[in-house]
């Protein structure tokens, strides 16, 4: 489903090859590459738990791309993952998107990970002491946790997150569309988030890393060019 790349461990060949594949995408485009890296962050992520309507993880996908997110963890137990294409107009291509599939533990799994990666985990459901989506700090790194469409969040996802947030609503009916929700948290906390004095950008790293990967996708047949340049400059 998703676009398989190289990868090089090696930062200085990586570099290398990187200069190499420059050669074949036009400048604008390697501009274009860096200024959306540049905005890119993993301050914040999401995680969707067991969704099964492809329109709303579809819809979820491109919002966080939108919104320059640039990581989405899956948890997969009692419905596959699927995109609808035309909704998600190309947004999976440019993400990275972690998969925990269905076994036990898996969702503990999920958020043992992001804790080791030094996020707080907010789940997303009403809570009795209120805490909106305004209260939650921007300043520290914070993964939001979507349950699926009719019975939300496992007790497990629940039990393991940090806290929950709940969206202000001041209408008779409950809750909002998953991919609503999405948007309406992504929005207030990246616009927040971009303008206060949190370290939210890429580390140098993670954005030639990223470049790297998105240099392939911008490229025909990148596995390709890649194997020749190797074979040539052993």
């Amino acid at each position: 489903m998703y676009f398989t790349m190289v990868r090089l461990e090696d930062s200085h060949l990586r570099e290398r090859v990187t200069e190499y594949l420059q050669q074949f995408v036009n400048e604008e485009r390697q501009l274009r590459l860096k200024e959306v890296l540049k905005n890119r962050t993993r301050h914040v992520t999401l995680v969707l738990e067991d969704l099964f309507q492809t329109q709303n993880i579809s819809a979820v996908l491109r919002t966080c791309e939108c919104y320059g997110v640039q990581d989405v963890h899956v948890i997969k137990n009692r419905n596959d993952f699927e995109i609808h294409k035309a909704i998600s107009m190309g947004a999976d291509k440019w993400l990275s998107i972690n998969e925990y599939p269905h076994k036990e533990g898996n969702v503990k799994a999920c958020i043992d990970r992001l804790h080791e990666q030094g996020y707080w985990v907010a789940a997303t459901l009403p809570d009795e002491q209120k805490r909106t989506i305004f209260d939650i700090p921007v300043e520290r790194k914070t993964a939001f946790l979507f349950g699926t469409e009719l019975t939300g969040l496992s007790d497990e996802a629940i039990k393991y997150a940090d806290g929950n947030v709940l969206i202000p609503m001041y209408g008779f009916t409950e809750s909002f569309n998953i991919s609503n929700s999405a948007a309406i948290i992504l929005s207030h906390f990246t616009e927040r988030m971009r303008h206060s004095t949190a370290d939210w950008h890429l580390s140098d790293a993670e954005f030639d890393e990223l470049y790297f990967e998105w240099l392939q996708k911008s490229v025909k047949d990148p596995d390709g060019l890649i194997k020749w340049f190797m074979q040539h400059n052993s």
